[in-house]
């Protein structure tokens, strides 16, 4: 509950402009299926809908009044004030039930009376009736009989003259004509009504899974989670799987430059402080931390820095699989005492990058990682490399990761975009905390490259060329062996010569 409470907290209630946009530009396809589907949905029930006519006509009230102005000016008022309760007569069974027996129709006054329209315009003394039926000639028919019975209605029910004659007539200014064309359904307005409406409910369902989504996807999750800085952020490759060292088998591709730039960034973490170990970890498994440890410590060696990778993930070990190193006797071998450091690190190529294997996977490994041997390791390996980067078990499943973090000068902590949930990333970096464990920053990793909210670039390398005109080949970006004269920042380097 601390989680979500803290989640909550930090994410708060309000939605800035640019959110929504980029919330929409995201999931426009959803958008835009949902509107077409609510469209087609109209059109469907618009078709099938029977269609209808409305006729209509119009009648005139007249007071007989004197001749004198004053009394015209009054049969006006009258009649003005009476147009209601004629609207209503209209559709009383008084009028309709003569209509119903002249026109032999099988309904009820209730239901003659729901296809009528009485509509009188305001300050006017004329009535108009509109009667809807699906037969255009039964609609004008019905019209015009209800007018006609209209009429005698008023007659009846408005007081006589002294000579015996209606003081109110009635005329019928305009009589009703079968109408040509159906007045319902109206497919314009049907079909713009049901495409406004899909896209009200596409832009709705796509805020709602926004706010529904937990999963990691952006730099924006990740600081609703924690103020843990994100330090770099690696694309997805579906290549992945077959270019763990990336580092070296595409040295100009994006991914390449987002490990460089990460390097970058983490040669500015607690300049006062620098750590000389890094416990490189994740919370679930699937995230990458391996090949991110791994790209990490090629990067590091590139620079001219002696860095050493330890594969202590002492469950499921694979950085001497991605290496192409053998990995049966390693750091299980040193912990237990039956082998020294030098016998077991491998240098991997021309680089000053070494490799210490996992060794064999033992019954204890939270015991065996946190166990004075490996503090006293750790403290060889800082003392005789300028970086040691270690590859730990994730967060959540165990208690290695943290058990090292403790031990060494900080973590990285690697978040597999779409992959671990807010939740997960918050637990994570609690367990962390609960031990007074320094986390140097997080790793974004296997972000999609979508555009302008992903984090697609273009790398471009150049190569001079001769006369010609051939290109001429660049030079091996590493350093030759024995040349080490990079420095690591508040750590210089001397120079180190390759074990034999």
């Amino acid at each position: 509950m601390g989680d979500w409470r803290r989640l909550l907290t930090k994410r708060g209630t309000s939605v800035e402009l640019n959110e929504y946009i980029s919330i929409l530009r995201k999931r426009w396809i959803s958008v835009a299926i949902i509107a077409l589907a609510t469209l087609a949905a109209t059109a469907a029930v618009t078709l099938l809908m029977t269609p209808k006519y409305s006729a209509s006509n119009r009648m005139f009230f007249a007071v007989e009044a004197g001749d004198s102005v004053s009394d015209l000016a009054q049969g006006s008022t009258f009649t003005e004030r009476q147009m209601t309760s004629y609207a209503e007569v209209a559709t009383s069974p008084l009028v309709l039930e003569p209509v119903i027996e002249d026109l032999g129709l099988s309904v009820t006054t209730a239901g003659l009376a729901d296809a009528l329209t009485v509509t009188v315009p305001p300050e006017t003394v004329i009535l108009e009736i509109t009667a809807t039926d699906q037969n255009p000639e039964l609609a004008a028919e019905i019209a015009n009989a209800v007018a006609e019975e209209l009429t005698v209605a008023v007659g009846d029910l408005s007081p006589a003259r002294q000579d015996g004659t209606e003081a109110v007539r009635a005329t019928v200014t305009s009589p009703a004509v079968a109408p040509t064309e159906p007045s319902s359904p109206n497919v314009t307005r049907n079909l713009a009504l049901g495409l406004v409406l899909g896209l009200m409910l596409g832009v709705g369902v796509a805020l709602l899974r926004e706010m529904l989504d937990t999963k990691v996807r952006n730099e924006r999750d990740i600081n609703t989670v924690t103020e843990t800085s994100v330090i770099g952020t690696v694309g997805f490759d579906p290549a992945g799987v077959e270019q763990p060292v990336f580092m070296y088998d595409d040295p100009t591709g994006q991914r390449a430059e987002a490990v460089r730039r990460l390097r970058t960034n983490l040669q500015f973490v607690d300049l006062a402080d620098r750590p000389g170990s890094i416990v490189v970890t994740s919370s679930v498994p699937g995230e990458g931390k391996s090949t991110t440890a791994i790209n990490l410590a090629v990067a590091l060696a590139d620079s001219g820095a002696r860095v050493v990778l330890v594969d202590a993930d002492l469950r499921r070990p694979s950085i001497a699989d991605y290496m192409g190193l053998e990995g049966r006797v390693g750091l299980t071998t040193v912990l237990i005492g039956r082998a020294e450091i030098g016998d077991v690190v491998h240098p991997w190529r021309d680089t000053s990058l070494d490799i210490l294997p996992s060794g064999q996977i033992p019954p204890n490994p939270s015991e065996l990682l946190g166990s004075r041997a490996m503090a006293t390791l750790l403290g060889t390996l800082t003392q005789s490399y300028d970086m040691v980067l270690i590859d730990s078990p994730p967060l959540l499943p165990v208690t290695d990761a943290a058990v090292l973090t403790k031990l060494a000068g900080g973590a990285l902590v690697v978040a597999g975009a779409d992959r671990i949930h807010k939740a997960q990333l918050a637990e994570s970096l609690d367990n962390l905390e609960n031990v007074d464990a320094r986390v140097l920053g997080i790793v974004l990793n296997k972000v999609e490259q979508k555009g302008r909210d992903g984090y697609e670039y273009t790398y471009e390398s150049y190569s001079a060329v001769d006369s010609s005109g051939q290109p001429v080949p660049r030079p091996d970006r590493r350093l030759a062996p024995g040349s080490r004269t990079a420095t690591w920042p508040g750590k210089p380097l001397a120079a180190h010569s390759r074990r034999s």
